[in-house]
């Protein structure tokens, strides 16, 4: 059994990253800049965007984090967006989910800018990936693909079998893992909570990804020997014994289904880190678009 080590990967690929940054400023142009809008106070999103900041220090971009209120209103959110659109300055930018019930999130998603979606959730992009066109990935299964691909995980003729339809992770990961290429070419069944016999279907699969946010669903009995298994799932769970009163758990009941995995991530330190990642990786290729096409005038 391999761990996919989505920490130690993750670090690669920054290292790769701080190398271009170096590059660029050693020709004197202008380093990637990547933006995050939060709203709110949710503990889960402050910290994963404080850890995106972090990111953009270690690699050597530009970063600005705008936090607004819970109160704010759709306009106020939609008009930052159109600030941020118009912000020649700005290469890519974030909108982090949850968001407040006041906001509907697909407005919110449309109004991003396409060359600056550096998450790939808007419309254009998504069906531009659906069409194997150059488009944003969204980050998680860009990170999933690009581990699949380091860990050299054969997926050409595969069945893969994924847990969950979100159009975040579910969906374009049963896209993805269809595609012509590497990682790719394998037969998808895309199963949700209304997919009856769950376990028949698992229990066939050669590669499993997860992604519900359930703790522990997936059990030893519904994995076949030597499966690759991808937990996305990470959940907090209340645990007085550790000392933030919680720890995290994936999708996956990890200690059973180990034994019969032959690649498997681990929660944390696993799909996690290469999330970040690609999110980098998607903003210096924003930044490439974009200089491409003023160098074009």
């Amino acid at each position: 059994m391999t761990i996919l080590d989505g920490k130690k990967v993750s670090n690669q690929i920054k290292d790769e990253i701080t190398a271009e940054v170096q590059k660029i400023k050693d020709r004197g142009e202008k380093v990637p800049h990547l933006a995050a809008i939060i709203v709110g106070n949710d503990g889960a999103s402050l910290t994963y965007v404080a850890s995106k900041v972090k990111a953009c220090e270690r690699v050597g971009f530009e970063s600005t984090l705008i936090r607004l209120p819970g109160t704010t209103s759709e306009l106020e959110l939609l008009k930052k967006i159109k600030e941020l659109n118009e912000n020649d300055d700005i290469d890519g930018f974030i909108v982090q989910l949850p968001l407040p019930k006041q906001i509907d999130t697909q407005k919110v998603l449309l109004t991003v800018d396409p060359d600056k979606d550096v998450d790939g959730f808007h419309p254009t992009n998504f069906g531009k990936m659906a069409l194997d066109m150059t488009s944003f990935i969204p980050a998680t299964p860009f990170g999933i693909l690009e581990l699949l691909e380091r860990y050299n995980v054969e997926t050409e003729g595969k069945h893969t079998v994924v847990i969950g339809r979100s159009h975040i992770v579910g969906r374009p990961m049963s896209i993805l893992m269809g595609r012509k290429g590497f990682p790719g070419n394998s037969t998808v069944t895309l199963t949700h909570s209304h997919t009856k016999n769950i376990t028949q279907i698992t229990s066939q699969a050669d590669i499993i990804i997860t992604a519900l946010g359930n703790p522990g669903f997936l059990k030893a009995e519904m994995v076949k020997d030597d499966a690759v298994i991808i937990d996305v799932g990470i959940t907090r769970v209340e645990d007085e014994s550790r000392p933030r009163g919680y720890r995290l758990e994936g999708d996956v009941d990890f200690e059973n289904v180990s034994k019969k995995a032959s690649f498997i991530t681990p929660v944390p330190g696993g799909v996690g880190p290469m999330t970040i990642a690609m999110l980098l990786k998607n903003t210096l290729l924003a930044r490439e678009m974009h200089k491409a096409k003023k160098d074009a005038l």
